[in-house]
């Protein structure tokens, strides 16, 4: 199989180097816009990058990982899907809805898969919060607090964080966007989001011009109530979630690696898993050959896909308007 990655940052990268783990055999090209270490990342890993994404898609690759800035994947996207190539979109699958239904139009009136990268469901905490909520341990979950936060400057140490995508508005940045995880797995976990209310603004100095920091009270289908709150300020690193039900509660600590599920008074499981954070980014790799086969589906669905960005889009206009949203 070809692979054609466009875009080398840091997860571009991490793809390229999973490939090469899990298939040895594939062959990967690169196109790239930013070309200031072109060569050495060519020779560093043994490939051939082009700077023209119609020179690339030329060499007929069979799937396309878009690993570019948030603002570039909806017109890659729609190039590589009219071309017949599987796609593999980094998180989130754009920084707005258009375009999105006519890319996945394409791909299946082309038969190929679009695969929309959310390496936390991937997981092995967030999948057991899932199997504890779906099996009614803690009874039915009545709120929930997710809290995420890193200082921008510290997410890729070498790097600018001034120039990266997440700290401008033109690559399609912002906290909200660019902590989407968040977002899609409360989604997941509660069963969809139905309304918000949230402010969103730059709290900060950094220097960004999109905001830093979103806090949200969002509502689900089903009534509950979950507090959300992004931020790119923090320090240390903050990644939690915690969930109450009728009959228990679920504490999740990315940082620390803990989940702690308790039904009524007392403790059912303390998991501490010995465990990787790659493994998240192979697992959802794959799922999206194993989807190209025919042997699994993608984790996350066209219709989920959708439904998050409007999350996005409602958490936006519910800061702007100063009330709360409902969700279509």
């Amino acid at each position: 199989m070809k692979h054609l990655i466009s875009g080398l940052g840091s997860i571009g990268q991490r793809h390229l180097q999973n490939i090469r783990a899990l298939y040895p055999n594939d062959e990967i090209i690169a196109y790239r816009t930013n070309n200031s270490n072109l060569e050495e990342l060519d020779q560093k890993y043994g490939i051939k990058s082009y700077t023209n994404l119609e020179d690339a898609l030329k060499e007929k690759p069979d799937t396309v990982f878009v690993t570019n800035p948030t603002s570039l994947h909806m017109p890659i996207s729609l190039r590589a899907a009219q071309e017949g190539c599987h796609l593999f979109i980094e998180k989130p699958i754009s920084h707005n809805l258009d375009g999105v239904e006519a890319l996945y139009s394409i791909l299946e009136k082309n038969d190929k898969v679009g695969f929309l990268a959310f390496n936390f469901r991937y997981h092995p905490h967030l999948i057991k919060i899932k199997e504890t909520l779906d099996r009614g341990i803690i009874g039915k979950p009545l709120f929930g607090r997710i809290e995420v936060g890193q200082y921008l400057p510290d997410w890729h140490p070498g790097e600018d964080y001034r120039l990266g995508y997440a700290a401008r508005k033109d690559l399609g940045g912002g906290i909200t966007l660019t902590l989407i995880h968040e977002i899609d797995y409360a989604n997941w976990l509660f069963n969809g989001i139905e309304s918000v209310m949230a402010d969103s603004r730059k709290l900060s100095s950094l220097e960004m011009d999109v905001e830093d920091t979103t806090s949200a009270l969002m509502r689900s289908k089903d009534g509950a109530l979950i507090e959300l709150h992004l931020d790119c300020i923090q320090r240390p690193l903050k990644r939690t979630c915690e969930i109450t039900g009728e009959n228990g509660k679920i504490i999740w600590n990315y940082a620390t690696n803990t989940l702690d599920i308790y039904s009524g008074a007392g403790r059912l499981t303390d998991i501490k898993p010995r465990y990787q954070r790659n493994e998240m980014y192979q697992a959802e790799l794959l799922n999206f050959i194993n989807s190209i086969n025919g042997k699994e589906i993608p984790k996350v669905q066209k219709e989920e896909v959708i439904h998050v960005m409007k999350v996005v889009d409602a958490i936006k206009q519910s800061s702007k308007e100063g009330r709360r949203i409902e969700i279509k």
